[in-house]
């Protein structure tokens, strides 16, 4: 076989033809075989047929978007293609100051989830998952607020994709705000309850807010186009 392949430290002939990934890392995609091998003998058959195992991570927040109320519960999780627990939220404060979920104010991590039972403000941060080994991934930034929220996504739009941003205030029967939205403090769309972009390109990239006549405005949200 021309190919070389590292045996797995942990591997063992007991295993029953099976090899479990207790808390799977980054460092663990890659290109996979197994073979086997007379207990009694040397002999050994053939690599098996190649199986690639791609371990990624990312960030789900929960309701998924970027800015939220005061006074709601906020979930984070870390999600990866084997449900790992060895990943864990933390986050960096408006102050700059790096936090663990478990000591925010009444947040708590369990495996890999960070809820936050109640937000207030001072929950306003940069969130990323990290690794056992310290490794960061999917940073995303989370805006607490009293008021008018915009409800834009969390991770980057690909282009061609369709994008619909609302104005939403939770003082009201319905959430969605007749408002203006604006872009980079220019206004795009006026007294509408929701703004649609039907086919996103590199130029929609930007800061975004809306603004309502009586309740306020918005905080301003980063989207980002891939």
């Amino acid at each position: 076989n021309r190919h070389h392949y590292n045996l797995l430290s942990d591997s063992s002939r007991g295993a029953g033809g099976n090899y479990t990934v207790s808390s799977a890392a980054l460092n663990h995609t890659g290109v996979y075989v197994c073979r086997a091998e007379r207990e009694k003998s040397v002999f050994k058959t053939q690599h098996s047929n190649t199986q690639l195992l791609w371990v990624t991570v990312s960030l789900i927040v929960s309701p998924s978007r970027t800015q939220h109320f005061t006074s709601v519960s906020l979930s984070l999780s870390c999600e990866d293609q084997s449900n790992s627990t060895g990943w864990r939220v933390r986050r960096y404060t408006d102050g700059g100051r790096l936090e663990d979920c478990s000591s925010l104010y009444r947040g708590s991590q369990t495996g890999s989830t960070c809820t936050i039972s109640s937000t207030i403000t001072s929950h306003t941060g940069v969130y990323w998952c990290e690794s056992e080994s310290g490794e960061k991934h999917h940073p995303v930034n989370i805006t607490v607020h009293s008021g008018v929220i915009l409800e834009s996504p969390v991770h980057p739009v690909t282009e061609g994709d369709h994008l619909t941003l609302r104005c939403l205030y939770r003082h009201t029967t319905s959430p969605n705000l007749r408002a203006d939205f604006y872009k980079d403090g220019s206004l795009i769309q006026n007294q509408t309850t929701e703004m649609s972009i039907t086919t996103v390109s590199k130029s929609h990239e930007g800061f975004y807010y809306c603004k309502h006549p009586e309740r306020g405005e918005s905080p301003k949200s980063w989207i980002s186009v891939r």
